[in-house]
């Protein structure tokens, strides 16, 4: 396994039990912040791809070699794009992406690339689907006004599974699927609560039709005593996504993961109109205030070791 450091803001630096075990582990770094800046939150298309081009460069290529990428904020989802274009450039066969997010980051965006809109960029060719795992956020309560491409799931490129949320408005007909059921006026969603935990393993792994599997972890899926983070966060247990890990490990063959949503203080750059823009879409999405820095990095680091090594005895 490769363990990959991308430095798109501090919060990691400001973890320095979990850096020191990451360096001991070989990890490579990326420092990017000046990126991070340009990007956070969303970015127009022709900057993302010089960031693209700048990462993909300081990536070390190493053959048959899954990586494990560590990111900071969610505000930096939409990398995860970039992450999975470089781990399918040495595989051939499609790959299933696994999800972990309280938000299903299926919105529609246009001129560019947005943390809440990189699963249709990620649904390409070679992805047999994306299965999302964990939302219940305020996303899902009339999707289609906030820009949802519901299409997704009409095609089978998309399976989302809430952890617990009651159904979803909706003007248009999506038809039914392996998550959800159309009726009048709404989506209803198969939720891991109705399942169970343990039923909904065994359904998860069903759900997966390719031997490939690539894994990508938002923090703000877990309650606020696993995780803090930059957004409105989930209802899932950090030991229950632990459980999922291991269980696909088990099953399937990981080609790469990353993992996100350790809290950071947002900067951004560009003209004032850019930033005037993301201050204000983050007043309107995102929790006010700042938590207790000192508690957020002791929880942050803790999860992040533990994410570590369930993930690095699955990749191997």
């Amino acid at each position: 396994m490769q363990l990959l450091l991308l430095h798109l803001d501090d919060a990691l630096e400001l973890q320095p039990d979990f850096m020191r075990s990451c360096l001991m582990a070989g990890a490579h770094e990326i420092h990017a912040s000046e990126d991070g800046r340009a990007i956070r939150l969303w970015s127009k298309e022709a900057d993302f791809e010089a960031f693209a081009g700048r990462l993909t460069r300081q990536i070390p290529r190493v053959r048959q070699d899954a990586r494990l990428c560590f990111l900071g904020s969610g505000d930096f989802h939409h990398a995860t794009a970039l992450l999975l274009e470089t781990a399918l450039q040495d595989e051939e066969e499609p790959v299933t992406i696994v999800h972990f997010d309280n938000h299903p980051d299926w919105v529609r965006f246009a001129g560019g690339v947005h943390c809440g809109s990189w699963v249709n960029r990620a649904a390409n060719a070679q992805v047999d689907k994306v299965i999302t795992v964990g939302a219940c956020s305020k996303d899902l309560h009339r999707p289609e006004r906030k820009g949802a491409n519901l299409s997704l799931l009409s095609t089978g490129a998309l399976e989302l599974y809430p952890y617990c949320h009651p159904p979803s408005r909706v003007r248009k007909d999506y038809g039914s699927g392996a998550c959800h059921t159309q009726a009048p006026g709404c989506i209803e969603w198969k939720t891991i609560a109705s399942f169970g935990e343990d039923n909904f393993i065994a359904h998860l792994l069903s759900r997966i039709r390719t031997e490939n599997v690539y894994l990508t972890i938002d923090k703000d899926v877990f309650v606020r005593d696993d995780a803090v983070t930059n957004w409105d966060q989930g209802s899932m247990r950090l030991p229950y996504l632990l459980s999922m890990i291991a269980a696909i490990g088990d099953t399937h063959r990981i080609i790469g993961a990353d993992v996100i949503g350790d809290y950071s203080r947002p900067v951004y750059a560009g003209g004032p109109w850019t930033v005037f823009a993301k201050r204000a879409e983050v007043l309107f999405d995102q929790p006010l205030g700042s938590p207790d820095p000192t508690s957020a990095i002791r929880i942050n680091s803790e999860g992040n070791h533990k994410l570590l090594t369930a993930l690095s005895q699955v990749m191997q």
